[in-house]
């Protein structure tokens, strides 16, 4: 588990006040980065390694919604690792009240042959550990 915080900017705001629901994705986008830095993978170590994770699938539920100067926090947990893919789910909380949740699938890309590959054993190993820990998390609660 990883958490990133972030404030919401006058720019993210939408004409109603709200955080724009397209900006949720670029919040994933960069919890998913530090979720990697706090696994001990930079993302240029990561991509040096042979993992460039693109999203495929993303689902995002939108439970309250989120204002200018908000601070949200993002906890990121991985709940599946396969071959070339990976999940991440993440929730979106102010002072523990749930904003939002979104369940993002990452395939493994060759960049330039435009195609999936398996993930790296190093990478592909902590994330299965990540799995582990969030699997027994949801068992004690």
């Amino acid at each position: 588990m990883a958490v990133y915080r972030h404030r919401v900017r006058y720019h993210e705001a939408d004409a109603q006040g709200f955080l724009f629901n397209s900006r949720y994705l670029e919040l994933a986008d960069v919890a998913m980065t530090e979720f990697f830095r706090s696994l001990g993978w930079p993302y240029r170590e990561l991509i040096a390694c042979g993992a460039d994770p693109a999203v495929v699938s993303a689902h995002v539920t939108y439970v309250k919604p989120a204002r200018f100067d908000d601070v949200l926090d993002v906890d990121v947990r991985c709940s599946r690792v396969g071959r070339s893919s990976f999940q991440l789910d993440m929730t979106v909380t102010r002072d523990a009240d749930t904003i939002a949740l979104m369940e993002l699938v990452y395939v493994n890309v060759d960049a330039e042959a435009a195609r999936s590959r398996p993930l790296p054993e190093a990478v592909a190993e902590v994330l299965r550990e990540c799995a582990a820990r969030s699997a027994n998390d949801g068992e004690d609660g």
